[in-house]
């Protein structure tokens, strides 16, 4: 089968959906193109203006530090108690978005920021890496040894929360001058050669990166590699992160723009695992050629589905997709690989969501379990887990089996009762406005899964039963996706400075995916 060019694809494409216009297979839409109405502004700006509260109420006053979740009530005391890397970025760069948007001043802006830098500049790291631990405590900016719980922490150095607590900072010394020299100190110390495996392959070719490591001993139980870190004796996770589509890609970013990491790092990664009976526990077989990047033999390996090959991602969801999309303008610097992905994952979830399973509602991603803590969720069919991500309550798993080496189990399921995270939506805007405006109102009208924090974290849609919690990482993706359509792609703008877009525009532009709408 041949694959036709998204552009040239659209009209011939065009989702039939009750209920819904038709998605755009064509891409990214520019924030002023976006074919939004009035209402649907004012829509968004309101949405934008609930969510920024809840931030308010999950931040702690004297530390400027977000709790990692608030229950809906926005009671400071429901605070988690907790808080991580990522959620300190996830409320700086919303803060950013916030001002951009008119929702709070400048002033107000500037002050929120500097007292949350200040007490960054006193949290303990990891001197010879440069890189923060897992936990803190939001009240104090201790690092965690102990959760509220009572819970032991294994204090780590993780690959993904040091991305985004960099890209934040990144994205801070790039759109507020005056707090520059403050974000800049943070950063500098930063290394991720420290999570790069250099040595892998033996030296043979480059490495990847690794999940992160620990300074004393975890869990008795957890697979550790002995290492060193800048003369530092450290225990490495004994994983790495193989696959291209997912968040890690952040810190890979982060790693080359700065000189820390190789360039040909990036063509280190899987875009699937190879066509053959050794990866038959793959939720499929993929199809795909074999491309030539930095003088790395890779893989374009795609998944198959519903009239679309697609790049994977590990669990089919608009996390892993979408998330550093929300700083490195990929389908505009990569049109041929990340301009092609992302509006079919995006057009996958919606047929997922209203067809396939007929939910009448869409977008899954990791978030809030509406009846537990927390669960992942996504499109199993467009994710390599075996285990896949499921996209309802009763984890509903898909196996199409592998041709030519595992027969299917269960190619064709009943789905039961569809969870949906709002923020997936969020992050689908510039790909699909008007299907993900439309999504959001009926979360918002019809089920009623809607606070004074915004939209609830997750719902599952048949029983309408709803996550009453807000996590500042969620709502980080919201105000992170409406600063770029709203507010002029403010983090696009703001981290994708020149020199980034100099050494990454033309490492990541080079390559092209095996995705696209079959013929």
């Amino acid at each position: 089968m041949r694959l036709r060019s998204l552009a040239a694809a659209t009209a011939a494409t065009a989702l039939l959906l009750t209920g819904a216009t038709t998605a755009s297979a064509g891409g990214r839409h520019h924030p002023d193109d976006l074919g939004l109405t009035r209402q649907d502004r004012a829509d968004l700006h309101r949405w934008a203006q609930d969510t920024w509260t809840s931030f308010v109420a999950m931040t702690d006053e004297t530390t400027g530090l977000p709790a990692d979740n608030i229950d809906a009530s926005l009671d400071p005391a429901t605070r988690s108690g907790y808080t991580s890397p990522t959620n300190i970025g996830a409320y700086l760069w919303s803060t950013i978005s916030a001002q951009e948007l008119g929702v709070i001043s400048k002033r107000e802006a500037r002050k929120r920021m500097a007292q949350t830098l200040a007490t960054v500049a006193t949290m303990e790291r990891h001197e010879p890496s440069g890189m923060f631990y897992n936990w803190y405590d939001e009240a104090t900016g201790a690092k965690l040894t102990e959760f509220p719980t009572g819970e032991t922490v294994y204090p780590f150095l993780s690959t993904v929360d040091n991305g985004w607590m960099a890209a934040a900072l990144m994205v801070v010394a790039s759109a507020e001058p005056s707090l520059r020299r403050q974000a800049n100190a943070l950063l500098e110390p930063m290394n991720f050669g420290a999570f790069y495996d250099a040595n892998q392959f033996g030296g043979a070719r480059p490495g990847m990166m690794r999940g992160g490591f620990w300074v004393d001993p975890p869990n008795p139980e957890q697979c550790t590699q002995p290492g060193d870190v800048a003369g530092s004796t450290v225990l490495f996770t004994c994983h790495h992160y193989d696959i291209t589509n997912s968040e890690p890609r952040i810190a890979s970013y982060i790693g080359i723009v700065r000189g820390q990491v190789p360039p040909a790092h990036y063509f280190a990664t899987n875009r699937t695992f190879p066509a053959s009976c050794d990866w038959s526990w793959l939720e499929q077989r993929p199809v795909g050629v074999t491309r030539t990047y930095e003088g790395l033999e890779v893989f374009e390996g795609a998944f198959t589905y519903r009239g679309m090959h697609i790049v994977p991602s590990w669990g089919g969801d608009m996390f892993e997709e979408l998330m550093p999309d929300l700083f490195v303008p990929e389908s505009e610097w990569a049109p041929k690989s990340w301009g092609v992905n992302h509006p079919l994952a995006v057009r996958a979830h919606i047929e997922h969501g209203m067809v396939e399973a007929g939910y009448g509602y869409w977008g899954f991603s990791p978030a809030s379990d509406p009846f537990g803590t927390y669960n992942v969720y996504g499109v199993d069919a467009i994710g390599m887990d075996p285990g896949g991500y499921p996209s309802d309550a009763e984890k509903t798993n898909v196996d199409a089996g592998y041709e030519g080496c595992r027969e299917a189990t269960n190619p064709t399921p009943t789905f039961g009762d569809g969870v949906v995270t709002p923020h997936a939506s969020f992050l689908a805007l510039p790909y699909a406005p008007r299907e993900a405006v439309d999504n959001l109102r009926n979360i918002e009208t019809v089920l009623g899964a809607y606070g004074d924090g915004g939209f609830y974290d997750s719902v599952a849609v048949r029983s309408n039963t709803q996550a009453k919690r807000y996590l500042s990482l969620d709502q980080g993706m919201v105000l992170g996706a409406l600063g770029n359509v709203l507010g002029g792609n403010v983090l696009h703008e703001s981290f994708g400075t020149r020199q980034v877009e100099k050494v990454l525009r033309p490492l990541i532009g080079q390559e092209e995916f095996s995705a696209g709408v079959i013929k």
